[in-house]
């Protein structure tokens, strides 16, 4: 049987995940419209635009600057320049005309085109080309900004996710597992079946794109192979420790592992159940990076049980007892006895669970006041974690025309009625200036130019403003200030459909699997108040320490998903051993703290292991990676090493038999002194080796 499972991984990953696998890379999305909420006006107003003679424009702004004011020289190195860009490119509009500003310092030229299309690779090459004819030189800065080079300029980062993820996640799961076995081999038998998962789980999310057209976005594809190797890494933590303790026990490796697999597989079972159950029901967000990540971090996750639930032990049971060598656990033989720093904890918290619960209590409830100096919402701009060339651009711009915003909010009109939105438009509050641009397909696009900077509260109002008077009609108000105000929006509903969706998923798992209502209830309120924990921890530690200008408005939704689904897998570990010893006839207090003692070292193990795997995202430039890696990263410490070990284990012990409510260990031993069990399958009993 070990064989079987062996040739057959063997034979799915050559044959359909390895060539399947690289190819994942070239149907991810990264345009803007693949991160935008499905129904929102501004992804309406992209979409119409690919219909747009020409399809989409890639819309830059040439920043030519002299601190002391412009020459005549400047001016007409500029000229020509833009006139070299125009001959080598099809730009619309004709050739651009420069705009100067007040104080003469400034000249602000704007280029479009529809020559790239919807091609990214193309848009950047645009971009580059663009960049490399426009040069300054003594005195003289030019910059390329604009959405078509802050675009590019994502992609470039976007392009570097994958890799740079792939390795430092399986560098920092390789030194962790060396560090937890202290083998010279068996840290590497986790490796291989981590890496099996997460390139199945990359042909098979390319398998789902080709068949259902899934939308697939860099950012998504990164966080599925950290999720790969987190939770494969978790899952094989726990099977690992479990057949170590079962060959103490059994003679026979294939018996052990089949012990080992009975005993722990409902746990890794049910916690995979969690993850892949809570981020299934980000389907139900209408935003299309956060519908996307769903399915694509679900696939991740069932590929990593598969891997360790089938590959892990065939490999294991195959190498015998000496894959453990150098710390071989002989059969017939005990542990060395020692007192654990968990059995420790446990005692601690037997003797004061009331003051450790209302302690933990407070702490938690103190961490989460912070959340109330989270800074705003993250603009584009502020997105990088190093300044590139288009966001500083846009910098300059805002100083240099304090007047208008550089960025044109879009307004897509009827054609029968644009002349009327046109003149609406003009006459709106808060604009400066509209002009028609390209028709087609019934369509008309006015590009529109408001009073305030882009994304300020001024530019806000001035769009709301513009909705509501356009309403009538029938125009759609768009483009990256109206594509935030979307996001934020779409984010708020989001939010109170998917938190409760999660909540609902969780809590029925738990329930089928520790049989009690008031147990998993338990570790839901633990899981929630880490999340509410540490949110506010970021909100004392983003702005004024990190110096991020801002948080995602997907954030709360995402971390929410990852924290409550991912800290609700330590729980199902502590709680399911605990169910097992109380199954066996062991007092609420004495499961409580066996539970501790026995899995308390592995949740510490997985626990650190998934924390430095999401810490990598950490290390990327993108500021809402670093953020959502600092919040799980985080959380999931403070739930293995405060909330799982003291807090759980305190309320068990104060709760009693109550915390089974209302199953059948809830109630007190029958008069015969034998505890209401339910039914158990024999051990195996094989012999030989």
């Amino acid at each position: 049987m070990p064989w079987a499972v062996l040739v057959l991984w063997v034979a799915v990953l050559a044959l359909a995940a390895m060539p399947f696998a690289g190819k994942l890379g070239d149907v991810q999305q990264d345009r803007a419209v693949d991160y935008l909420p499905d129904g929102a006006d501004s992804t309406q107003v992209a979409r119409i635009q690919d219909s747009l003679p020409g399809g989409e424009a890639t819309e830059v702004v040439l920043v030519y600057q002299r601190a002391a004011g412009l020459t005549g020289a400047d001016r007409a190195a500029a000229q020509r320049q833009v006139t070299e860009i125009a001959s080598a490119h099809e730009l619309t509009g004709g050739a651009p005309k420069g705009v100067a500003s007040k104080d003469g310092t400034t000249l602000m030229v704007p280029v479009a085109s529809n020559e790239p299309g919807t091609d990214e690779e193309a848009k950047s090459a645009f971009v580059e080309d663009i960049r490399e004819k426009a040069g300054g030189g003594d005195g003289l800065s030019v910059e390329v900004g604009g959405p078509g080079a802050l675009q590019a300029d994502m992609g470039e980062v976007f392009e570097s996710i994958d890799g740079t993820l792939m390795i430092a996640t399986a560098l920092v799961v390789t030194v962790l597992l060396i560090l937890t076995y202290r083998s010279p081999f068996l840290w590497l038998i986790p490796l291989i079946g981590v890496a099996a998962a997460a390139l199945s789980s990359r042909a098979l999310v390319y398998g789902l794109v080709q068949g259902f057209d899934l939308t697939v976005t860099s950012q998504g594809a990164g966080i599925m192979t950290v999720l790969v190797f987190g939770a494969g890494t978790d899952y094989a933590l726990l099977i690992v420790a479990r057949y170590r303790e079962e060959l103490r026990r059994i003679e026979r490796p294939y018996d052990a592992m089949r012990a080992a697999l009975r005993g722990c597989g409902p746990a890794v079972l049910a916690s995979s159940g969690t993850v892949a159950a809570g981020l299934l029901c980000l389907l139900a967000a209408d935003l299309n990076s956060s519908s996307g990540l769903g399915p694509v971090g679900a696939v991740g996750v069932v590929c990593a049980l598969a891997a360790m639930m089938t590959l892990l032990p065939a490999v294991l049971v195959l190498l015998g007892r000496r894959v453990f060598w150098p710390l071989i656990p002989a059969y017939g033989s005990q542990p060395k006895a020692r007192r654990s720093l968990f059995a420790v904890m446990g005692s601690s918290a037997g003797r004061r669970p009331v003051a450790i619960l209302v302690s933990g209590g407070v702490l938690l409830g103190a961490l989460a006041l912070g959340a109330f100096n989270l800074p705003g919402n993250l603009s584009q701009e502020d997105s990088f974690t190093s300044k590139p060339e288009s966001v500083a651009a846009m910098e300059t711009l805002a100083e240099a025309y304090p007047e208008r915003s550089s960025q044109p909010i879009t307004v897509l009109a009827p054609t029968g009625r644009a002349d009327e939105a046109l003149a609406t438009a003009r006459s709106t509050e808060g604009v400066v200036g509209a002009e028609p641009g390209r028709n087609g397909d019934g369509w008309t696009e006015i590009a529109v130019f408001a009073n305030d900077a882009p994304e300020t509260a001024g530019e806000r109002s001035t769009i709301e403003r513009l909705r509501a008077e356009l309403d009538d009609n029938g125009a759609y108000v768009g483009g990256p200030s109206a594509q935030q105000i979307d996001l934020e929006d779409t984010n708020a509903r989001d939010r109170a459909i998917v938190i409760p969706l999660v909540l609902a998923a969780i809590l029925l798992i738990l329930v089928a699997l520790l049989r009690s209502l008031v147990a998993p209830l338990l570790l839901v309120v633990a899981v929630v108040a880490v999340w509410g924990a540490v949110t506010g921890l970021g909100g004392l530690l983003f702005e004024p320490v990190f110096g991020f200008a801002g948080v995602d408005p997907s954030m709360a939704l995402l971390s929410f998903v990852f924290l409550v689904a991912l800290g609700v897998d330590y729980g199902i570990f502590l709680m399911h051993r605990m169910r097992e010893e109380a199954l066996s006839g062991a007092e609420p207090r004495t499961a409580a703290l066996t539970a501790l003692r026995t899995t308390g070292g592995v949740i510490a193990s997985a626990g650190i292991v998934l924390a430095a795997t999401f810490m990598v995202l950490m290390t990327l430039p993108l500021v809402m990676l670093r953020e959502l890696g600092f919040l799980i990263a985080v959380g999931v410490l403070l739930d293995t090493f405060l909330v799982r070990t003291y807090l759980v284990t305190s309320a068990a012990m104060l709760l009693r038999r109550k915390v089974w409510w209302p199953g059948p260990l809830s109630r007190a031993p029958r008069p015969d002194g034998e505890p209401h069990r339910e039914p158990r399958v024999p051990e195996p009993a094989g012999r030989g080796k």
